[in-house]
């Protein structure tokens, strides 16, 4: 990216390669493998969705880039070899979760039970009903001991099953392909369970290890296809003739649920925002360094006219106040990037959190907990402030109040990394840790514990005593081509890409997707009444 582009030519590449890499990612296993699975008379992943939801466009897909750049001693494996997302489906917004076989026939990888059980927290945390199109062919075995027994791993999802049960969360499960070992409790724990025949199985071992274990000659249609589960054994409740007949067979379910109550979050008509959205890749610099204005911001994200202030005076560092996104009220926390001067003349850093700052935030927060408003976040923090004056003047104290504030919130929290998310920053500005509904990042978002500059340097002087250690001559040279190794290594590791592989954002998005994405979140988060009372617990005043 040459220094010599604007701002917009250096956004639209950004967005260039966005495209490319989700249009690569979704080919999933490769135009091969998809012609398999046609043969035989499937249809793939994503197609099973866009055939299911009422309006593909609105099918908002999550952990697209899930695993990207992991596994390539494997092969690889697109989007942890699952699509998950929101969409409605005859009507009734829900979570999907579909197996895709073309990688690797659907196995499952570390990533993808992390994949799985985020999109079964999203069910569970707005009471969405969930649909699982399941395909795979369990658990890839050279991975196991980072897959099997730990807490996060596969079996958390049957815990999640009871759990959704209880809860009164509908589960419908579509038995389309391999279903085996103990990923068959996944279907037959939800409450409806559908299976294609002749394509769709399930067993808790195949044909080939009942052989190895009791010596039984046994095909897997007969051991356990449609016909065996839905009129001997009684494990599945209908069998169709195809994908098609199964997915129709869904939407007929769904258009007998009943409606569920709501949280009654405020919701007036939408408006445009005063500021055209495509203005954002002129007001908002792609280089992490340069100020900006985050009002200006703002004004591209929120309906026009909507945005309500919150001690614009005081803590400016942090921009705080209410307004409304595609009509849905919202109560707004943003980094303010540019140098601010406050009323003793003194100036503040922009992107850095100051005591007033964190103060003014912990107070918003509790407003808009009193008030019943979704509480949007929306980073590029460069940390708290630091040094003698800012400890002298209690920054942890008050640093400790936003976290604690935060973290207590029972309203719905977003968060949108747009530049930096570095350090304590990450996690006042309601990182991953600390449960937001969704989290997604701008392809100019940089998360780490520093800037790449300042780790590249300290992680250089460590090297550099390690190697003096051992009695090594270092040069100048040396310092500069090491200095290179690690900076590159880092910043790869500041990509958002590298964030979204692991989960720790739920999607990279076009900037331009952020209303849309916002909206549809707090449409889900609708769906969840509060019931939980706001209490920040014992903190320092």
């Amino acid at each position: 990216m040459s220094d010599l582009q604007n701002p917009k030519e250096k956004h639209l590449d950004l967005i260039q390669q966005l495209i490319e890499k989700t249009t690569q990612t979704k080919r999933g296993g490769g135009e091969q493998r998809i012609a398999k699975e046609h043969k035989k008379g499937k249809l793939t992943a994503r197609e099973r969705i866009t055939y299911l939801v009422d309006d593909e466009s609105d099918f908002l897909e999550l952990g697209t880039f899930a695993a990207d750049g992991m596994y390539q001693e494997e092969g690889g494996c697109p989007s942890a070899g699952v699509v998950t997302g929101l969409g409605a489906v005859s009507g009734r917004m829900c979570v999907i979760v579909a197996n895709d076989a073309t990688v690797k026939a659907g196995a499952w990888f570390p990533m993808t039970a992390k994949k799985n059980l985020r999109a079964q927290e999203i069910a569970m945390e707005n009471r969405l009903p969930i649909i699982y199109l399941v395909d795979s062919a369990g658990v890839f075995l050279p991975m196991q001991n980072e897959i099997f027994p730990d807490k996060e791993h596969f079996g958390r999802q049957f815990r999640n099953n009871a759990q959704m049960s209880s809860m009164g969360i509908v589960q419908v499960a579509a038995i389309m392909g391999s279903c085996v070992a103990g990923g068959a409790y996944l279907p037959i724990m939800s409450d409806e369970a559908l299976i294609v025949d002749k394509t769709g199985s399930i067993f808790l071992a195949g044909s080939y290890l009942v052989k190895a274990a009791i010596g039984e000659n046994v095909d897997n249609e007969t051991l356990g296809g449609a016909t065996t589960h839905c009129e001997i054994s009684g494990v599945t409740d209908s069998k169709y003739e195809n994908d098609e007949d199964c997915l129709d067979a869904i939407k007929r379910i769904f258009e007998t649920i009943g409606e569920p109550a709501r949280a009654g979050f405020d919701r007036k008509e939408t408006k445009a925002p005063a500021v055209a959205p495509e203005k954002i890749f002129e007001l908002f610099p792609v280089d992490r360094a340069k100020p900006y204005d985050m009002h200006q911001v703002l004004e591209t994200l929120v309906d026009a006219g909507s945005f309500d202030e919150y001690k614009a005076g005081f803590g400016q560092t942090l921009v705080c106040g209410t307004a409304r996104i595609d009509g849905w009220a919202v109560g707004i926390l943003a980094n303010q990037r540019k140098m601010v001067k406050t009323k003793k003349g003194e100036l503040q850093m922009g992107g850095v959190i100051y005591s007033d700052s964190a103060d003014k935030a912990a107070r918003f927060i509790m407003n808009c907990n009193q008030r019943k408003i979704p509480l949007l976040f929306i980073q590029d923090v460069s940390g708290f402030m630091v040094g003698s004056r800012a400890e002298h003047g209690g920054i942890i104290k008050d640093g400790a109040k936003m976290v604690n504030a935060m973290a207590n919130s029972v309203v719905p929290k977003f968060t949108v990394v747009i530049g930096n998310s570095y350090g304590a920053g990450n996690y006042a500005m309601c990182g991953k840790a600390y449960d937001p509904r969704l989290i997604v990042s701008w392809p100019t978002a940089q998360m780490a514990v520093m800037s790449g500059a300042s780790a590249a340097k300290t992680l250089l002087q460590i090297k550099v005593a390690s190697l003096k250690k051992e009695g090594k001559v270092i040069t100048p040279e040396d310092e500069t081509k090491l200095l290179k190794e690690i900076t590159d290594k880092y910043q790869e590791e500041l990509s958002p890409y590298y964030a979204a592989a692991r989960l720790w954002v739920d999607e990279v998005i076009n900037p331009l997707q952020t209303r849309r994405v916002i909206a549809a979140g707090i449409a889900a988060a609708d769906h969840s009444p509060i019931t939980g009372r706001f209490n920040v617990g014992v903190i320092q005043t």
